[in-house]
């Protein structure tokens, strides 16, 4: 059985008021009225609810798969074979569609009908896969005289999960006895057989990877970015937990200067020789801005053309998830094949837009082919950014929403005081006035992703009278 425990107990609760001119939030949440400007959302989603974090039994109560979030992120499954023997189609049906899914591109999958004695014959005259996937709704005493005439046809090494009708705590018993892996019982989703197999071929020498959070920007100079750095910073200041940016513009990127780092070495010379990018070596390039956030600049000059083949940037990506619980990447406006296999295998895409026609049809395209390539994971998060330009016509909220298909998760207004002051000092927002509904948006959404509430750090009086 799987033993994952839930990763955060904390919910995020939000309590503020439908109150336009007392609530500095009430124009930052998710839309429900008409207009974008005058009548913007009225109160923040709070995040799903987490599962109590527990400790292992030493036996389980119950039998059947219990998949809480992960404490990290997701991987695609190593070359494997799996032979699902079913009896109902609706359990071929969901296998199919884990076939389809990203974490399973390297895996093959073949489904036949029959159960348990259709697997017995078919063992009995061919090789046996990495993964023997059975259904069966006999009765316990059934399951168990049928695994025992199964186990003299398979290879000793193999992996062998059980999916069956109820939960049966001695038939489980039973089972695991026989050296059975898994024991399932419906109903489950994609997501939860994905990991549940995903759990029995874990890499002992890297069983941990963190999650992967990407920002992409719809068109040029939406702010994505912006965005990136600001949520990297109230990831690890704010929610308190271990996160690296990573900037991929290797060209033009800013995180140096939005950080005030001056950083000699960057992520250019990890991806120029991936095959030496170990654990140590990426340790050495990493810039630490505080404790808890780490630094993978760009080289940001043009100096140098950098054909960049596009293994390597999942050498390095990869390199850099054995390390860190949150991974944050900062994606260039482009569009070439190492960028789509990089947001395809994120955990969360966050794809930045303005309320203007440009951002509503690149911000489709790219949320429809996403969401297509990725059909058991959430939809790409909608940021909208520089809402309520004086003088600009924008979109609709609610027009723009239907339009691209995705709420906005948040909406930033347009704070050119704010952001600029940030830029200019090489800070954050939320350094540079917490209290802004920037700010409190970006924390937000962090918590979102990670189901952790902010600590805000209260300043001290001194502080505040030197604006610190």
């Amino acid at each position: 059985m799987s033993n994952e425990n839930a990763l955060f107990e904390e919910d995020f609760e939000s309590d503020f008021e439908d109150v336009f001119a007392e609530d500095p939030l009430a124009d930052l949440v998710r839309p429900t009225g008409s207009d974008p400007v005058e009548d913007i959302v009225d109160e923040f989603e709070p995040a799903a609810e987490a599962p109590a974090a527990a400790a292992h039994p030493a036996e389980p109560e119950s039998p059947g798969i219990f998949m809480p979030e992960p404490a990290g992120g997701d991987v695609m499954l190593p070359a494997i074979s799996i032979k699902l023997f079913y009896e109902r189609e609706e359990t071929r049906e969901l296998m199919e569609t884990c076939a389809r899914d990203r974490r399973m591109g390297r895996a093959t999958v073949e489904c036949m009908s029959g159960g348990i004695p259709a697997a017995i014959a078919y063992m009995s005259e061919n090789p046996t896969p990495n993964l023997l996937m059975i259904e069966s709704s006999d009765t316990a005493a059934q399951v168990v005289r049928e695994i025992d005439m199964l186990a003299e046809h398979c290879d000793e090494h193999v992996k062998v999960m059980v999916v069956g009708a109820v939960n049966d705590i001695m038939l489980y018993r039973q089972l695991m006895a026989r050296g059975v892996s898994e024991y399932l019982v419906p109903p489950f989703q994609p997501v939860q057989v994905i990991r549940s197999i995903g759990g029995l071929f874990t890499n002992p020498d890297a069983p941990f990877v963190g999650k992967q959070i990407s920002v992409v920007g719809a068109k040029g100079g939406v702010g994505a970015s912006t965005i990136a750095h600001n949520l990297a910073w109230a990831l690890a200041e704010n929610v308190k937990v271990n996160t690296t940016l990573v900037d991929l513009d290797l060209s033009f990127g800013t995180t140096a200067l939005d950080f005030n780092q001056e950083t000699p070495q960057t992520i250019a010379d990890a991806l120029l020789a991936p095959e030496r990018a170990d654990d140590a070596v990426i340790e050495r390039l990493l810039a630490k801005a505080t404790d808890r956030l780490s630094l993978f600049t760009a080289p940001a000059t043009i100096n140098q053309i950098m054909d960049i083949p596009d293994e390597s940037y999942s050498i390095v990506i990869e390199g850099v998830r054995r390390n860190v619980p949150y991974l944050v990447l900062d994606l260039p406006h482009v569009w070439s094949g190492w960028m789509l296999s990089t947001l395809v295998s994120s955990d969360e895409v966050i794809v930045v837009c303005q309320p203007d026609l440009a951002s509503l049809r690149n911000g489709k395209n790219l949320i429809d082919q996403l969401k297509a390539k990725r059909p058991n994971d959430h939809p790409p998060r909608l940021v909208l950014n520089m809402s309520g330009v004086p003088k600009r016509p924008e979109i609709p909220v609610k027009d723009f929403a239907a339009a691209i298909g995705v709420e906005p998760e948040i909406i930033l207004p347009f704070e050119p005081e704010l952001f600029g002051t940030a830029a200019n000092n090489g800070q954050m927002i939320s350094e540079t006035d917490v209290a802004a509904k920037s700010s409190q948006a970006i924390d937000h959404l962090a918590s979102v992703l990670t189901g952790r509430t902010v600590e805000q750090t209260q300043k001290s009086f001194i502080q505040k009278l030197l604006g610190k």
